[in-house]
């Protein structure tokens, strides 16, 4: 099953949390907050202005992005877990 977000939405899919702190500690899932980074999976086709000019969004799929720790909405796509948010909580692209 293919998914593309409307408008100004992305479909992200979270990165892996590390499991090691830079230390060497390991930390057990159950203490482990939720990553904030992920990987731009799918994009809309843009936000439309009062003119009806739609502006192209500034991401694109395959990009490694950093968004805010309650953004978006969680589902499942093709028994995937994955995040779809506007492109506007997006805090920036990882380079």
């Amino acid at each position: 099953m293919s998914f593309r977000p409307l408008h100004d939405r992305v479909l992200v899919r979270r990165l892996e949390a590390p499991k090691k702190t830079t230390g060497g500690i390991i930390i057990p899932d159950n203490a482990s907050e939720k990553p904030q980074e992920g990987e731009i999976v799918s994009v809309g086709s843009g936000i439309r202005a009062e003119d009806g000019v739609i502006t192209a969004p500034d991401v694109k799929t395959g990009d490694r992005i950093l968004f805010g720790k309650w953004s978006g909405t969680e589902i499942k796509v093709a028994g995937e877990d994955l995040i779809i948010m506007k492109e506007s909580d997006v805090l920036g692209i990882l380079g």
